[in-house]
């Protein structure tokens, strides 16, 4: 499979060199898009520079200001698709998530799932450094998810995800309406009403050394509110290319 990892980035300066090394270091030959808001702190230059020694593998795409994690990830989506990847990737680039998991959710798409969660809490809770406040936010939030949908994930708002090239053809991207990290719940919840296969993968999530986290009460409000409507949408299934 093509595979390729889409990280929105927004002043990730201190992070984006070393996570770049890192990906590249792994097997598999994952390429990798970097989807960046106008990062003042030169995140984007620092990309430019290393596009010199990865001309194959390494794009980036620069749109004017925040724009929300959503958006990004949809351009990053329908970019890859125009390029005719077949694994696609989401991912921080904080080293929230740990690069070396792209293998184990690589090895779940190739066994048969259409959608690959890096879980925190599918075996108890895995999550390092973070304040207890934040820990109870989400997890309460997964679970909150879970009894308003019905949708069998136990990390609904996990941004670790695999899909299959089909599963992300198959979603009217004019349809998706959250923005932040309600995003994450609206597509795992759309490609489950689809029908499509989603297994989750235990991962340890570490909270970020370098830089500043982009997460807001306002980004909470808007997947609260947002997941009340998701049950009342309807998902009329598309023409999927048989693989």
């Amino acid at each position: 499979m093509r595979k390729l990892i889409i990280i929105p980035t927004y002043n990730e300066c201190e992070n984006i060199e070393a996570m770049v090394a890192k990906v590249f270091s792994l097997p598999g030959d994952f390429s990798l898009l970097v989807v960046d808001d106008g990062s003042p702190d030169g995140t984007a230059d620092i990309v430019r520079r290393l596009q010199t020694a990865h001309t194959e593998r390494l794009f980036i795409i620069e749109r004017s200001g925040k724009l929300g994690l959503g958006t990004a990830y949809l351009t990053g989506f329908e970019w890859a698709l125009r390029e005719g990847f077949e694994a696609i990737y989401e991912m921080d680039c904080d080293f929230s998530h740990d690069p070396d998991d792209l293998l184990r959710l690589t090895a779940a798409i190739e066994e048969g799932a259409d959608v690959a969660v890096g879980s925190r809490y599918v075996s108890g809770v895995n999550v390092v450094n973070w304040p207890m406040r934040r820990l109870l936010l989400s997890f309460c939030a997964s679970r909150y998810v879970k009894c308003i949908t019905r949708m069998p994930v136990r990390d609904a708002t996990a941004g670790f995800v695999a899909y299959r090239a089909e599963v992300l053809r198959a979603i009217d991207f004019s349809k998706v309406k959250m923005k932040g990290y309600g995003f994450q719940i609206e597509m795992k919840y759309t490609a489950w009403r689809l029908g499509f296969n989603i297994k989750e993968v235990s991962i340890i999530f570490r909270d970020r050394t370098l830089g500043t986290s982009k997460m807001s009460s306002g980004i909470f409000g808007e997947a609260f509110w947002g997941v009340l409507g998701l049950r009342f949408r309807s998902f009329p299934r598309k023409s999927v290319p048989c693989r």
